[in-house]
C-alpha cells in the first residue's frame, strides 16, 4: 500500500463524507475511549465491553463506519474517507482526547486518522497489520480463502459464514453466527470502495504512521488468528501482547480479558 498502496443508535452531526455515525455509549463517565469495529462488522461487537467494568467506569464511544450497522450509506467509501468520519466524529462528540481503539479494519482506519487526533491519549490496535507496501500486505495477512469476502460486493450466506468463522479461533465457544447479520448488512459498495482505495494507493503509509505516532501504543494479537500474521508484526518491531486461546475477533472471544487490559492502559497514561 503506502503512499501508493449502551447507548445504541446514536447519531453524531454530519461528518467526513457528509453523513452521520451512529455509535454506542456505555454508563461510565470516566476517561473517554473511542472504538473502532472491523470490515462488515458493527459497534455490536463491543457489546461485552460496553456492558462489562470497563463501560462502567470509561465513557466509550463504539462507532459505527459508513456503510456499517446503524449508520447510512454513503455515495463512496475509502480508506481515508472512513478515517476523515472518524476524526469529525470525535470532534463532534467531544472525544479528541480520546484513548482511540481499532479492532481489524478499525485499527486501519485509526491509523489513518492518527495525524488527524493531535490530542489523542493513546492507541489501541488488534487484528492490525499495519501496512506500507503491497509487499507487506502480503506478509501481513496470512492466506486464508475467506478473506476475500471482505472485499467483494454482494456476499451470500455461505460466504457470510465462511467469513464469520475466520474471525474466532477454531473451536471457538463463540458461534460465527453472530457475526452475520452485520456482513449481510454492511453496504456491498463499501467492501468495493475499501477495495479499490487499497488498489488504487488511496492509502497512507501505516508503519510510517505508527512511527510518527508519539503518543503511547498497545498492540494485542489473539494467538489463534487466521487472519493476520503475528511473524509479520514482530518482525515489523512491533511490541505484541498475545492473548492465548483467542482468535481474530478478540472483543468477542474475550471481552473481559481485553477490558481488563485496556484499563490497565488507559489509566497509564491519564
Amino acid at each position: 500500500m503506502g503512499h501508493r498502496w449502551s447507548t445504541i443508535g446514536h447519531r453524531a452531526p454530519r461528518c467526513g463524507m457528509g453523513i452521520e455515525l451512529a455509535f454506542r455509549g456505555s454508563a461510565g463517565t470516566g476517561p473517554t475511549v473511542v472504538l473502532v469495529h472491523g470490515n462488515s462488522a458493527s459497534s455490536a461487537v463491543w457489546q461485552g465491553l460496553l456492558d462489562g467494568p470497563f463501560g462502567q467506569r470509561f465513557r466509550c464511544l463504539a462507532v459505527d463506519l459508513p456503510g456499517h450497522g446503524a449508520a447510512p450509506r454513503g455515495d463512496e467509501y475509502s480508506m481515508l474517507g472512513h478515517a476523515a468520519a472518524l476524526a469529525q466524529f470525535m470532534s463532534s462528540a467531544d472525544a479528541e482526547d480520546a484513548v482511540v481503539v481499532g479492532w481489524s479494519l478499525g485499527g486501519h482506519v485509526v491509523l489513518h486518522a492518527s495525524a488527524s487526533l493531535p490530542r489523542a491519549t493513546g492507541f489501541v490496535l488488534m487484528g492490525t497489520p499495519p501496512i506500507a507496501t503491497p509487499e507487506s500486505l502480503s506478509r501481513g495477512f496470512l492466506p486464508n480463502p475467506a478473506f476475500g469476502v471482505g472485499f467483494q460486493g454482494e456476499v451470500g450466506a455461505e460466504e457470510a459464514a465462511a467469513y464469520a468463522a475466520a474471525m474466532l479461533s477454531p473451536g471457538s465457544s463463540v458461534s460465527p453466527e453472530v457475526f452475520v447479520p452485520d456482513i449481510l448488512a454492511t453496504d456491498p459498495a463499501a467492501r468495493t470502495g475499501l477495495a479499490a482505495s487499497v488498489a488504487e494507493g488511496r492509502v497512507v503509509d501505516e508503519l510510517a504512521a505508527v512511527a510518527n505516532l508519539g503518543r503511547p501504543l498497545l498492540v494485542l494479537h489473539g494467538s489463534e488468528d487466521q487472519l493476520v500474521s503475528l511473524d509479520y508484526l514482530r518482525t515489523e518491531g512491533l511490541a505484541v501482547e498475545v492473548l492465548d486461546g483467542v482468535g481474530h475477533a478478540v472483543p468477542v472471544e474475550a471481552p473481559e480479558r481485553l477490558g481488563q487490559r485496556l484499563t490497565e492502559f488507559v489509566e497509564s497514561y491519564r
